[in-house]
């Protein structure tokens, strides 16, 4: 994605800089005028790097401008769970604040700190850092993740952040509906593969906080391997810690691999973890038990097939401005994760 870039002061699609300079002027110090940059690689909302006249930096996240799905792109609830993992050994960017005044840009933005980090997406990215690092970012991401999973709900306040019972039937659910209400094809496989899912969920034994998209590229890396921070929290709730760890399974993208649903292949380089790897590894750190997690893989992977699915109706619909190319191959890839959903439950 090439990034739009405003002259200070000047207009980029999804801001307007007057009234929103105006809102940051209350709550941070600033130097007018200001610059609005779209960061690459949002796949759904908005996020733009915020520069000011004398370097400072913030971030600030916005709905897509069309195409908005009934309960998502939720700013509130995105910036709910921000502020309450401030204080927990998560990393997350610290909140500026939250603006729900329409007037002042067009629909609901909330406002982060920077912070320093790189998104590793390709082979190219990941050699930045050595395979040692991303060795140790492997583990970085597994024990993070445990962190998320490990939240004290209560003394966040988010123990009513969302139902906590049956989240995979619910999931399996909901993204049958968005992608029913996105896809303009047939894809009989979906059908079949969520019903072979309906029919065989794990028992879910807890519910804690679950990221719901945690996967490398939505995270911001240091070159020694350390995990910065955790970004993109805007489908965030509580349900069942091992649907999410599967989750990101799903994403991850191993050497040998028959196909690549993003696009991004930064784990297949040497030194990053394999995913019996990271089950393993998580399964330890946790003590729950991971002996599910190829349902589970099937399950993330018939998800992403939904999403991607959504993902392409918005750019393809111009919600999302500058397709990048690996959008293109989505088509592609929603029917390639079908097909290792539908392979992977055959073999259990």
């Amino acid at each position: 994605m090439s990034a739009a870039v405003s002259e200070p002061g000047g207009p980029v699609a999804g801001i307007d800089p007057g009234p929103v300079t105006a809102w940051m002027a209350e709550r941070v110090e600033l130097s007018p005028p200001l610059q609005f940059e779209i960061i690459a690689g949002g796949h759904s909302n908005l996020t733009y790097r915020v520069t000011d006249a004398v370097g400072n930096r913030w971030v600030l996240r916005r709905p897509p401008l069309a195409h908005l799905l009934a309960g998502a792109h939720d700013m509130v609830r995105e910036h709910r769970i921000l502020a309450a993992l401030e204080p927990t050994p998560v990393p997350t960017p610290p909140v500026v604040g939250l603006c729900t005044d329409a007037e002042v840009n067009g629909a609901d933005f909330y406002v982060t700190g920077f912070v320093e980090g790189t998104v590793l997406r390709s082979l190219a990215d990941a050699e930045a850092l050595s395979p040692e690092a991303r060795g140790a970012l492997s583990r970085q991401l597994v024990e993070v993740q445990a962190a998320i999973h490990s939240t004290d709900l209560e003394a966040t306040g988010l123990d009513t952040l969302g139902r906590p019972d049956d989240y995979v039937a619910r999931q399996l659910h909901v993204w049958r509906r968005q992608f029913n209400a996105m896809t303009s094809r047939e894809l009989p496989i979906i059908e079949r593969v969520h019903d072979v899912l309906v029919a065989s969920i794990p028992p879910q034994s807890e519910a804690t906080l679950v990221h719901g998209d945690y996967r490398l590229d939505n995270c911001l890396s240091g070159a020694s391997g350390v995990l910065a921070a955790v970004l993109d929290w805007e489908i965030s709730t509580l349900g069942d810690p091992l649907a999410d760890f599967g989750f990101s399974l799903g994403y991850w993208v191993e050497a040998g691999d028959a196909f690549n649903p993003l696009g991004h292949d930064a784990t297949a380089a040497p030194g990053f973890w394999t995913r019996e790897q990271l089950a393993s590894a998580y399964g330890e750190l946790t003590g729950r038990d991971v002996s599910a997690m190829g349902w589970f893989f099937a399950f993330a992977s018939w998800r992403l097939a939904c999403i991607l699915e959504g993902v392409h109706a918005r750019y393809v619909g111009g919600a999302i401005p500058d397709i990048p190319p690996e959008v293109h191959e989505f088509p592609r890839s929603i029917v390639a994760l079908a097909e290792r959903a539908e392979s992977v439950l055959a073999s259990l």
